[in-house]
């Protein structure tokens, strides 16, 4: 048994001793580094790793993802339906829910601890060279895009699918050359570092849209579109738009998901496509998905044409998204739900009372600091009988207390109730659900963060793939 004290006890780890030693001193090497929230915007230091690793990002096509909300699910949804094609898929997404090896997948499976480290190790003395002639040292972040490119050059991979960090434009993600680029819905987050309306937000999202690439956008905000065509014209890139040349035609609730109908860039139907998720946001998603695989392939415009529909079926409905209004317990029923700005909670609000028919349904509710948390209150107020107030594990946690005043702002003192320890809130939130006598339409809802989703989701014993 490892001696060694973890500083996180809500983090996944791997059974064996010295594999969990080993990844526990890399994350603690990374943790050194500036976090994810904190930028210095240039490409100048990924671009140096690359140039001294042989550009590994240039050995393999590559989808790009960005937007506000909705990217870890629409780079599953790709990576599944490249997968049942039969392409060999390297996917690179972030935050992680559980375990930091989840951010780089090969196949639709995270790589092993074994590998996270050897990458590690691999690019570590070229990562110190940057460090030393660069003004600023590397960050967590670009570390760990140059081990995702590093590992997939390895591999090798037919294709990358690459989830934006924050923004575009300066992203460390944004050294590949993608064929296609995704923007997903964008609303108003990071707004101290990205820009404080729509539109100027989407100017550091369509960064990511290159020179004859394919550009697939959700619809948007008119001044986010405006600027998003923009830019697909100055680069001369191809653009297709949600509810113009692909979208969601029909869908209705299904046991355990929904049923749908989209349209592909190619004016095909794809009829009876099931998706084991909830929610128009997911439908969305799906359709997002679709024509970016279709725009991969060559399908649209005057070449028409459409994907093998029965491939597209089993494709979708082995989807999964963790901690995306996932079921983790019945009697009462607990959701977990990574929604962390107004918009995604907007979303989840919805899809809940499409979805379930809860008669009583308690929030568990831990927000970073850096987040719109008033705004994010606001949207679940509506559903949430009462709420639990608590914190995550780590330092971008929002105070219990911050958060707690904010809290009763929205809900009133009578509805607010604080457990500093997640644990401790989950077991309140069940029992305040139970009060009213009815299991079958009692709920509990934890949201908030993906970090705050990740430690339930360990704390209740579900394990991420």
């Amino acid at each position: 048994m490892s001696d060694k004290a973890d500083p996180n006890p809500y983090t996944l780890r791997p059974a064996d001793a010295g594999t969990g030693d080993a990844l526990r001193d890399v994350e603690t090497e990374l943790s050194k580094r500036w976090p994810e929230n904190k930028l210095e915007p240039s490409l100048d230091r990924i671009e140096a790793l690359m140039d001294i690793l042989g550009q590994p990002q240039r050995s393999f096509p590559s989808i790009h993802v960005t937007g506000t909300n909705g990217k870890t699910s629409t780079a599953r949804m790709i990576e599944q339906l490249l997968n049942t094609f039969e392409l060999r898929t390297g996917r690179y997404t972030s935050p992680h829910v559980e375990s930091v090896t989840e951010r780089i997948s090969l196949d639709g499976v995270p790589i092993s601890p074994e590998l996270f480290v050897e990458v590690y190790r691999d690019i570590e003395p070229y990562v110190q060279m940057v460090d030393t002639q660069q003004p600023v040292p590397m960050s967590f972040f670009e570390v760990l895009t140059g081990m995702a490119y590093a590992a997939f050059a390895d591999a090798p991979v037919d294709v990358g699918v690459i989830e934006v960090g924050m923004g575009g434009s300066w992203d460390a993600t944004n050294v590949i050359d993608a064929a296609v680029a995704v923007i997903t819905p964008i609303g108003l987050d990071h707004t101290d570092k990205l820009g404080g309306t729509t539109g100027e937000i989407a100017v550091e999202k369509s960064g990511i849209i290159k020179t004859g690439s394919v550009a697939v956008v959700a619809q948007q905000q008119l001044d986010a579109a405006q600027t998003i065509l923009r830019r697909a014209v100055e680069v001369d890139a191809t653009v297709a738009r949600e509810g113009m040349e692909f979208g969601v035609i029909r869908r209705e609730v299904a046991i355990g998901g929904q049923l749908m109908t989209l349209r592909g860039l190619g004016g095909e139907e794809y009829e009876d496509v099931f998706v084991p998720l909830h929610g128009a946001h997911q439908a969305q998603n799906a359709a997002l998905a679709l024509a970016a695989v279709e725009a991969f392939f060559g399908i649209g415009g005057a070449r028409g044409g459409q994907l093998d529909v029965d491939k597209v079926r089993q494709a979708f409905s082995g989807v999964a998204s963790p901690g995306r209004l996932e079921v983790v317990r019945r009697s009462p029923t607990i959701l977990l739900d990574a929604a962390h700005n107004p918009n995604g909670a907007q979303a989840t609000v919805a899809a809940i009372g499409e979805a379930f028919g809860f008669t009583r349904l308690v929030g568990v509710i831990g927000t970073s600091g850096d987040k719109d948390v008033a705004g994010l209150l606001e949207a679940f107020e509506p559903i949430l009988a009462e709420v639990v107030i608590t914190q995550n594990s780590t330092h971008r946690a929002m105070d219990v207390d911050a958060l707690a005043a904010l809290a009763v702002e929205v809900f009133g003192e009578d509805r607010v109730q604080v457990e500093p320890r997640l644990d401790d809130a989950i077991a309140a939130a069940v029992t305040l659900a139970e009060e009213e006598g009815d299991l079958g339409g009692a709920g509990v809802l934890v949201t908030g963060s993906v970090i705050t989703v990740g430690e339930a989701r360990l704390l209740l014993g579900r394990k991420s793939r």
